[in-house]
């Protein structure tokens, strides 16, 4: 037995000099194995648990009332959970009483954006998630596939009007239907021990939705001037401040580095964009974009679909260079489209000093790396921004000036 053990160690001692070369590759192979993205944080402002939207193109209420959640922990009022459906049963009724001014000629869906929340928060108040939850039809988690669709077809059919005029009725059949998929609407109730309406539960939170403005950067528009932002969900033609890239960006890093959350509309249908790793960048190649990838369309996607669609995210690389011009270009090209609304909460780095945003999502904390959080590179973010939210002084005071508030 020892001589054949001698003869086993001899041969494997004599095959590693006959080729070292191939032993010591796979040695450095194995020592020089990918790491992926190693995040490290820098900033973390205080946010509510993530939330999922599911089945829901709500994501714009959701991202604003973290947002609103975050600014109440900012300013000492305790932690809330506000009510989104809440904001979606008022959204949807006054998009309806607009659908029908203009004839049909304005879009009617699911989306909408962070200047329909505050609209609702100051007109007609709020409530929290224990009052009203939205989920009236029986399941777990936020399905509005057909309700949306039962909407849709019940508003094209008032505009058809084949009595030749509206009636007084149609409000009243609007209303049944959000009370039927949403739940009946909190006029009044009671939240821990104390009687409210949406109006005065508002009023106690002590939020000023004017203290708040939306902020993007366009070059079809002059600078520090305010213009309606040309996306199908600004149903409202709302106005936001416009400046250029390099001020947008210096907004939201100095909203961060002192204590204020950022309300972030993007688009995340590029390849760079991997919802598993938690990671956005813009590699500093040509890939194709895949408009359209908010979660439930993104889950549609077969396996081989999403890894033909995915860049490869084994380790950070370069990032291309956004100039105004690029992200201009995308937005003109429909290349960058009003796609899906998120919270920025932090700023973290990689392994190679590279910053990011930190991201709280709306798809619940499953299939992701990060409890649904993730992490969006700066570059990304100057290419795929829509707009932002952020409170009057999370900007910078030479700004201010400029923008005139």
């Amino acid at each position: 037995m020892k001589r054949i053990a001698v003869f086993i160690f001899m041969l494997g001692l004599s095959l590693f000099f006959m080729n070292p070369v191939n032993v010591l590759a796979q040695e450095e192979e194995a020592a020089d194995e990918k790491e992926g993205y190693i995040i490290e944080t820098i900033e973390v402002l205080p946010a509510t648990p993530v939330k999922n939207q599911y089945r829901s193109g709500t994501c714009w209420s959701f991202s604003s009332l973290s947002f609103l959640e975050s600014e109440l922990l900012r300013l000492g009022k305790g932690e809330y959970d506000l009510s989104e459906m809440f904001v979606v049963w008022n959204t949807y009724y006054d998009k309806a009483q607009r659908y029908v001014r203009w004839h049909g000629n304005i879009n009617f869906s699911g989306g909408g954006a962070f200047h329909d929340v505050m609209s609702i928060y100051k007109e007609i108040g709020m409530v929290p998630e224990e009052v009203y939850d939205g989920k009236e039809i029986g399941e777990e988690n936020h399905m509005h596939g057909e309700m949306d669709a039962v909407l849709t077809g019940y508003m094209d059919a008032v505009l058809k009007n084949k009595n030749k005029k509206l009636t007084p009725a149609w409000s009243l059949g609007l209303e049944g239907i959000l009370n039927a998929y949403l739940g009946e609407y909190p006029d009044e109730f009671v939240y821990e021990g104390q009687e409210y309406t949406p109006k005065s539960f508002a009023a106690e939170l002590g939020l000023n939705m004017d203290d708040y403005v939306e902020i993007g950067s366009y070059t079809h528009h002059p600078f520090y001037e305010k213009f309606v932002l040309e996306v199908p969900d600004n149903w409202m033609f709302d106005e936001i401040y416009n400046v250029p890239l390099d001020e947008m960006m210096e907004i939201m890093d100095y909203a961060i580095k002192h204590g204020y959350t950022v309300a972030w509309g993007a688009d995340v249908s590029e390849k760079g964009f991997s919802w598993k790793n938690g990671v956005a960048v813009v590699p500093d190649e040509k890939l194709e974009d895949m408009t359209g990838t908010e979660r439930e369309k993104w889950e549609k996607l077969t396996r081989k679909e999403k890894e033909k669609q995915l860049y490869s995210f084994e380790e950070p690389g370069e990032e291309k260079v956004i100039t105004q011009e690029i992200r201009q270009d995308a937005f003109d090209e429909y290349l960058t489209t009003d796609d899906h609304g998120m919270h920025i909460t932090g700023l973290a780095k990689d392994q190679n000093g590279t910053e990011y945003f930190m991201v709280k999502n709306s798809w619940g904390i499953t299939g992701n790396d990060y409890e649904g959080y993730f992490y969006v590179s700066k570059p990304f973010v100057a290419y795929k921004t829509i707009d932002i939210m952020v409170h009057k002084d999370a900007v910078p005071k030479h700004l201010r000036k400029k923008l005139g508030f």
